[in-house]
């Protein structure tokens, strides 16, 4: 029988192994999306959209659909699936691996504050500035909600879900985003200070070189650890290569 290999998607790098196992004569794919944004694009292989109930849905997918392998190519702060990823591979005894861009790391000049969470992050905030450029994402901006002296710049690619702060001006965009625009925005907004994961990969560290080029601190929330046991891979080679499949 056809090896069978499920994506948990929703990143670049999920949409790239999808199109290299598709690749891979005999391999049959699946990337699983959470549905949370309205056009995911084209996907490579079979595509199925919404949860699965938890570790234990998971497991009974994993089972009827005789999975042989699992990569979680989620987003590196997807922790609710990446644990339930994990216990459903656990049951099992299914191969699972996890792919995450490398994070990223500050370099001269940067005047970073790191934060383990959202709400620590916030806490931050007051004495940085009151003009914030905020690019955490949509979920999540309640850990800012009660902040109403700042003013906020929120910027994600789908409208972002309430309660938020009370001044608060939404950006719908999607990256690749590049230097000299993030420069031009950072100064056409007044940022004192950027609010950013630590997402990793390129589509959007331009932010971070805009910031450190015009002297801004970067509140930077750290990612969560992965679960007991489990191990990061940096690319799809590595995945790849972990699995036993050859490169395409």
């Amino acid at each position: 029988m056809s090896p069978h290999v499920l994506v948990l998607g929703g990143t670049t790098e999920a949409r790239e192994l999808a199109a290299a196992l598709a690749a891979v004569p005999g391999v049959r794919v699946t990337t699983s999306l959470a549905g949370r944004v309205s056009r995911p694009g084209e996907l490579d292989g079979e595509v199925r959209v919404g949860g699965f109930g938890g570790a234990e849905g998971l497991a009974r997918w994993l089972r009827a659909e005789q999975v042989d392998a699992l990569v979680d190519a989620t987003h590196p702060f997807a922790a609710g699936i990446t644990a339930n990823a994990a216990r459903a591979a656990a049951a099992t005894g299914v191969p699972a691996v996890v792919l995450r861009r490398p994070g990223w790391r500050p370099a001269t000049g940067d005047r970073w504050h790191p934060a383990a969470s959202l709400t620590e992050a916030a806490a931050l905030l007051p004495p940085l500035g009151d003009r914030v450029f905020l690019t955490t994402g949509r979920l999540g901006l309640a850990a800012f909600a009660h902040l109403h002296r700042p003013h906020f710049l929120v910027r994600s690619v789908e409208p972002p879900d309430p309660p938020m702060p009370a001044r608060t001006q939404v950006l719908l965009a999607r990256g690749p985003f590049t230097v000299e625009s993030e420069t031009a925005l950072l100064q056409e907004h007044r940022i004192d200070v950027l609010v950013t994961k630590d997402s990793g990969g390129g589509a959007t560290a331009a932010k971070l070189t805009a910031a450190r080029a015009l002297g801004l601190p970067v509140v930077v929330v750290r990612r969560p650890a992965l679960p007991d046991g489990a191990r990061a891979e940096p690319d799809v080679p590595s995945v790849l290569a972990r699995l036993g499949f050859p490169m395409p």
